[in-house]
C-alpha cells in the first residue's frame, strides 16, 4: 500500500522556500488592507531567489545582463567579502611529504585573493555612481524598491540604473553576445 504524502510534508521536501504574501488591492493602503485582510489577494514567493533572479524570471534583464550580475555575485561570494557570523573551523594545511607533478590549481586562499581582486576590479570599472546600486542589489540581495529607498532615489529609477551597470558589467566580464 502506497503512503500519501501530506501537504505538510510535501512543504518539507520540496528545495524552494515558499511564502504566503499578501497583495494590498489596488488603490488600497496598508492600514485599510488589515482591516479587510479576508478580502487581500496574495502570491507565493520563493524567498531563495536573488533580486536579480527575480527581474530575470519577468524578462526586466537579458541573458547576458543576469551572467555578468551573477559573475559579480560568484566573485564577492568567492572573495568572502560578507560579513562573518562565525568563527572558522577549518582545518590546518598540511606541509610536508613529496610533490608530484600535479597540475597547478589555486588552493583556497590564492583563489580568494584573485576573486577579491576581479571583484574589485569590476567594482572600479563601474564608478562610483554604479557601483552602490550594483552592490546593494547584486552582492547585498536588497530588493530594488528597498535599495532606491536606501539610496534616496525616486522609485523606478534603480532598476534603470541597475540595467546601465549590468551592460558595463557584461563589458568587463567580455561575455559573448
Amino acid at each position: 500500500m502506497a503512503k500519501r504524502k501530506t501537504k505538510q510534508a510535501a512543504a518539507y521536501t520540496d528545495p524552494r522556500l515558499l511564502a504566503e504574501r499578501a497583495l494590498p488591492q489596488d488603490g488600497e493602503d496598508r492600514n485599510a488592507r488589515k482591516r479587510n485582510s479576508g478580502r487581500a489577494r496574495s502570491v507565493t514567493v520563493n524567498l531563495a531567489e536573488s533580486p536579480l533572479g527575480w527581474l530575470h524570471a519577468r524578462g526586466h534583464l537579458t541573458d547576458r545582463q543576469f551572467d555578468a550580475g551573477e559573475k559579480l555575485r560568484a566573485d564577492w561570494e568567492r572573495a568572502h567579502l560578507a560579513p562573518r557570523i562565525t568563527m572558522c573551523w577549518d582545518a590546518a594545511p598540511i606541509s610536508g611529504g613529496k610533490r608530484r607533478n600535479i597540475p597547478v590549481v589555486l588552493n583556497e586562499t590564492e583563489a580568494q585573493l584573485v576573486a577579491k581582486q576581479r571583484f574589485t576590479e569590476a567594482i572600479n570599472h563601474l564608478g562610483s555612481d554604479l557601483s552602490d546600486i550594483a552592490w546593494r542589489i547584486i552582492c547585498g540581495g536588497e530588493g530594488t524598491p528597498v535599495a532606491e529607498k536606501n539610496l534616496g532615489w525616486p522609485a523606478r529609477s534603480g532598476k534603470l540604473v541597475l540595467k546601465i551597470a549590468l551592460d558595463r558589467l557584461v563589458d568587463f566580464y567580455r561575455l559573448p553576445g
